[in-house]
């Protein structure tokens, strides 16, 4: 896959990998929550590739080689905003939300001249996807979604294991204590059975190499918890949506995706069993089988 820096001409610059034929029908991928774009598998789109499509995946801002976003705003108290998101209501004080880094990819469709993508989000990236849909359906073919949310009110909260293993702080921020972390997040939230301990500690190092920026991390859970409810963008989305979660996801169970599914006009939901919140090569013929037939 070829890299490229995209400036947006709003103040952020996001880095880009692009694999595939240009005459290819285009994928874009939104990652999650502090993750970069090298969570989706290389695997994962070599099989989009393989299948007909091109594939681009990027770095959201605040993370990876993208943009950092610089917030001069007062501290706020994280856990008074989980309590009012828990409720579906929005809040204040964050950088930027989830609406503004949709603008992100909406403006990166234009810098790359695509007339319409199709869209896959991941997580915090499906979120985003979900705004894209319904603020911007000319720019959007069918959407995607891969264990996300809509955050509606009274939704089954996140496992407390698996949320503050993956916002809790490591033991240190040298390379050896984020693998450490990195390793248990993953055993945290992962597929059981399906680790490879060695390619994640892989992973791991080589993300640490590449950028680590823990302040990016924070800004970005910010953003979800300033957004609120996606629950009426939901019933905004005109296009071809397929939601797909697995059963053994306990950082956002599944009914995070059935709830989404169900708001969404003539979606369709399809479950992963054994599946966690990750992407292991097991399940990535499945995963790239079922958004490449319903692309088609």
């Amino acid at each position: 896959m070829q890299e490229t820096k995209v400036d947006l001409g709003n103040g952020i610059q996001l880095h880009v990998e692009i694999g595939g034929e240009a005459s290819d029908p285009t994928i874009i991928l939104i990652m999650g929550l502090g993750a970069q774009m090298l969570f989706w598998p290389d695997f994962f789109c070599k099989s989009l590739i393989d299948q007909g499509f091109r594939v681009i995946r990027f770095d959201n801002r605040d993370i990876g080689l993208s943009s950092k976003v610089r917030h001069q705003g007062p501290r706020v108290n994280t856990f008074k905003l989980m309590g009012r998101f828990a409720f579906g209501l929005s809040n204040q004080g964050s950088a930027y939300d989830l609406y503004d880094m949709a603008d992100d990819v909406a403006l990166l469709i234009d810098r790359l001249g695509i007339d319409k993508a199709h869209i896959i989000g991941a997580s915090m990236g499906g979120m985003i996807a979900q705004i894209v849909a319904a603020k911007y359906p000319e720019k959007i073919d069918k959407v995607g979604l891969l264990f996300t949310s809509n955050n509606q009110p009274f939704l089954p909260p996140p496992f407390p294991k698996q949320l503050f293993s993956l916002i809790g702080k490591p033991a240190s921020n040298d390379e050896e204590g984020i693998v450490k972390h990195s390793l248990k997040v993953f055993n945290t939230i992962g597929s059981p059975g399906y680790l490879n301990q060695v390619e994640v500690m892989s992973t791991a190092r080589k993300l640490y190499q590449r950028s680590y920026h823990p302040a990016g991390v924070l800004q970005q859970f910010l953003a979800i918890l300033c957004t609120g409810s996606l629950l009426q963008i939901d019933k905004q989305i005109q296009k071809s949506t397929l939601v797909v979660h697995g059963s053994k996801d306990r950082l956002l169970p599944s009914s995070h995706g059935k709830a989404v599914s169900k708001a969404i006009a003539g979606a369709k939901f399809e479950l992963i069993e054994g599946m966690g919140h990750d992407m292991p090569a097991h399940f990535i013929p499945q995963l790239s089988g079922l958004f490449a037939k319903h692309f088609k």
